[in-house]
């Protein structure tokens, strides 16, 4: 039976033991500033991912990385003497893009604004070509047309 509430539970446990593990065991001067973004087990607590990014330049990131992989076992030597189950899963660090991503998307929003602006000066003082409202609108109906419907009807 899978309990997805306990792999998030574990996850949260896993993240919280390789960024304490990443600080104390891993004893490389070169690791540089990692913060651990997001862990996912899978439903049968066999295999962890680990998403990860590292503050700096693409060179950093790069060694950072290295430096991730070669301490995998160590570090997962840690994970499993965190946690309190029968096997300790195995690990996977990717690098997480998320941040980039999200950098490309403000650039992207800030590129449509500016190109709103544009547009909204170039309209500034125009005329619509021609009505302002070019779609048919349906019939409004008023009190009055109320009354004169119910009159009519009171005359059959």
């Amino acid at each position: 039976m899978v309990d997805h509430a306990r792999a998030r539970k574990l996850a949260e446990r896993i993240k919280v033991l390789v960024a304490e593990a990443l600080e104390r065991a891993v004893k490389d001067p070169d690791l540089g500033f990692v913060t651990i973004t997001d862990v996912r087990v899978t439903p049968d607590l066999q295999n962890a991912t680990i998403f990860y990014t590292v503050f700096g330049s693409d060179e950093d990131k790069k060694r950072s990385g290295e430096i991730i992989e070669r301490n995998r076992g160590i570090v997962r030597r840690e994970v499993g003497r965190g946690l309190s189950i029968r096997l300790t899963p195995t690990i996977e660090f990717i690098a997480d893009a998320v941040p980039e991503t999200a950098a490309h998307i403000t650039e992207l929003l800030a590129e449509a604004h500016r190109r709103d602006e544009q547009v909204h000066k170039v309209a500034e003082g125009k005329s619509y070509a021609g009505e302002e409202n070019p779609y048919k609108e349906p019939r409004k109906v008023s009190d009055d047309d109320l009354d004169e419907d119910s009159a009519a009807e009171d005359e059959e």
